[in-house]
């Protein structure tokens, strides 16, 4: 890894790269690979005692050259360099208010990075430190597998009553076939309201939506806060000859929601929750909506990252907290109110972070700080402009939502 931490380029080097070497590098992406969930207990520390004071003297020569964003999910040694955290789509929305930035370093995974591509101007650079800190959810869903959707949809008779809403956590090229069919971007925020106006668009009794790529967050929305059943869902597998569904069940169907799921969120269960009340009495179980829909069934509190924040801030002095999301972010909050007397932990015994979000580590972002201060930008992030107009079709129609 000793390039990793330096400025110099890879093609200073004699001997060209492989492609392994490149992706282990982060210097290349890896769209096939679903590696979500990692089990490791606690993170190493940074090899490098100096990474930390590189990385800060980086950022002080690009002054306000350079932006950097923190999502939620990154790990602590990362996150003490971010100019603002958040989540997904809150900090693309920052890095578009920040137009005097040149570069904008996204801590976090590729489909984040895109989008800040998408919302910012074409004279600002976005940099991810890793290029194989993909997301496992969002590879669940490509361009080929949802074209293939639509014809099947097409074929049942029912494409003209579709209107595709896609999570965040989705590829740009997913985002541009949602904006190409009249649909929608939503958050684990406001996916309740992206659900009710595409219902809107069109005759009542007969809309359909078609949801991208999340399936949790898809049926917890629809069953849980707007009062369909679990009958009106349907699950389209991409891997099976038409979604392993029946023209008749595309057609009774209000929600056809793909086949995809978090690999970090996924692994709460039931089980979960009913150890952690045993254990804990009179423990408040809060959860993210990307888990499974017998999780959030059970759990006290529902919502996003940002609500989670909230929620535990709002929260008395005293109060027994099991979250159900990512760890850093469970482990960070825990930190932070423990001053206040309050027990906060992580639902599942299994220690399990995201794997891909941790791919931006120190050694990578010291390497894109350093690069960007000796005006050699590396990891560029670009979506071509036809997908991304589209793409921020999409965008702005979750933007001009009420």
């Amino acid at each position: 890894m000793r390039d990793v931490t330096t400025a110099h380029p890879v093609q200073d080097l004699d001997v060209q790269p492989t492609p392994l070497a490149l992706l282990l590098l982060g210097r290349e992406a890896d769209p096939r690979s679903e590696r979500g969930v990692e089990c490791p207990g606690d993170l190493p520390a940074p090899s490098d005692p100096d990474l930390v004071e590189r990385a800060r003297a980086a950022k002080e020569k690009l002054g306000d050259k350079v932006f950097v964003l923190g999502h939620h999910y990154q790990r602590d040694e990362v996150i003490q360099f971010a100019d603002v955290t958040g989540d997904s789509f809150k900090l693309a929305r920052d890095a578009a208010a920040r137009p005097e930035a040149e570069y904008i370093v996204f801590c976090g995974v590729h489909f984040m990075a895109e989008s800040a591509d998408i919302l910012t101007t074409d004279d600002q650079q976005v940099v991810l430190p890793d290029l194989a800190a993909g997301c496992s959810m969002a590879d669940m869903a490509t361009a080929e597998q949802v074209a293939e959707c639509w014809d099947v949809l097409t074929e049942a008779g029912i494409a003209d009553q579709v209107v595709p809403v896609s999570y965040m956590n989705s590829s740009a090229d997913i985002k541009a076939f949602t904006g190409r069919h009249g649909g929608t971007i939503c958050t684990s925020s406001n996916a309740e309201r992206a659900l009710e106006w595409a219902f809107e668009q069109r005759e009542p009794g007969a809309a359909k939506v078609l949801f991208l790529p999340d399936q949790h967050l898809g049926r917890n929305t629809a069953v849980r806060d707007m009062g369909m059943s679990l009958d009106d869902c349907v699950v389209y597998n991409p891997h099976k000859p038409n979604g392993g569904l029946t023209a008749e069940e595309l057609r009774n169907a209000k929600m056809i929601l793909w086949r995809g799921h978090c690999s970090v969120h996924g692994r709460f269960s039931l089980d979960s929750v009913d150890d952690v009340r045993a254990r804990i009495p009179g423990v408040n179980v809060l959860v993210h909506p990307e888990c499974r829909h017998e999780v959030v069934a059970a759990a006290d509190y529902v919502g996003s990252t940002e609500y989670i924040i909230k929620a535990l801030e709002a929260a008395p002095a005293g109060s027994k907290w099991a979250i159900g999301t990512e760890l850093n972010l469970v482990r960070r909050l825990a930190n932070r109110f423990a001053p206040e007397g309050k027990e906060i932990v992580f639902l599942d015994k299994t220690v399990c972070f995201c794997s891909t979000m941790n791919r931006i580590d120190l050694p990578h972002l010291v390497w894109a700080l350093e690069s960007l201060a000796d005006g050699k930008p590396v990891n560029r992030i670009q979506v071509d402009p036809e997908t991304e107009k589209y793409a921020k079709l999409a965008l702005e129609r979750m933007l001009a939502l009420p």
